[in-house]
């Protein structure tokens, strides 16, 4: 297959949105029974990016908030959700008031900022009794061509912090916070091999930083293992397996 690698770094937060996948129906009832949340709560969505966790806090009928730094997520994110309440902001320095959120999510986004400031700063706009909430959408490396996918990339880790390492576990138990639970959810994620798995991969930050010669070389590697791959050549759609795992704990009073 062929594939035009974008021009522009730019160009990153587009392929966001075509290439990440959404958040399980499962993760409503957890919003609810796991964080609280319903018609009358306040809800940040702390590192909302082009705001792919929104459909499921609005399914809540709670009041959102949108918290992200970057700009060309955050035109994204509004083009998208144009009635969200969306504002310039990191967890280091969120612009709301002192105990006035019921409850913070952090969304395929807590690995990069998981200091204690940033938890101090989260305990600070909660409620008494407020939920914090973090979820990742996480590959299944059990397929292979997951695996071959994994491969191409691993070259390129630059040592930013992520999921897999486990790192951001360290925080926890936080102070001032219960102690995490954590769910597991099936995610599967169906569409174009150009968008789960090419878009997905131009997406990441340390593949999308790339000089663009380096990009074409691994989008021709993606593009190698999708045609070399009888449950995805010449396919109109595939399926990308993925699990969503949800962790929450509570501000004590």
């Amino acid at each position: 297959m062929a594939f035009a690698v974008p021009d522009k770094l730019a160009a990153q937060a587009a392929a966001y949105v075509r290439g990440r996948p959404g958040y399980p129906e499962a993760l409503e009832d957890w919003l609810r029974t796991d964080l609280g949340l319903g018609a009358g709560k306040l809800a940040i969505d702390l590192g909302s990016g082009t705001g792919k966790f929104l459909p499921r806090l609005l399914a809540t009928g709670a009041d959102i908030v949108a918290i992200e730094p970057l700009e060309a997520m955050r035109a994204h994110l509004t083009a998208l959700h144009p009635g969200v309440d969306a504002r310039a902001g990191r967890a280091q320095a969120i612009p709301l008031p002192d105990n006035s959120a019921d409850a913070v999510i952090c969304a395929q986004c807590f690995h990069l900022f998981a200091q204690p400031e940033a938890l101090a700063e989260i305990r600070r706009v909660l409620k008494p009794g407020g939920a914090l909430g973090l979820a990742w959408n996480i590959r299944d490396s059990t397929a292979p061509w997951v695996m071959r996918i994994i491969d191409i990339m691993a070259p390129y880790e630059d040592g930013t912090p992520n999921y897999e390492s486990g790192a951001w576990k360290k925080q926890f138990p936080a102070e001032g916070f219960t102690p995490l639970s954590e769910q597991r959810f099936p995610n599967p994620h169906t569409g174009a091999p150009e968008n789960v798995i090419i878009d997905r991969v131009l997406s990441v930050g340390m593949i999308a930083k790339l000089p663009r010669g380096e990009r074409e070389w691994v989008v021709a590697r993606l593009c190698e293992v999708i045609d070399r791959t009888p449950e995805l050549a010449g396919k109109a759609e595939i399926t990308f397996p993925n699990a969503t795992f949800a962790y929450s704990c509570r501000k004590i009073a």
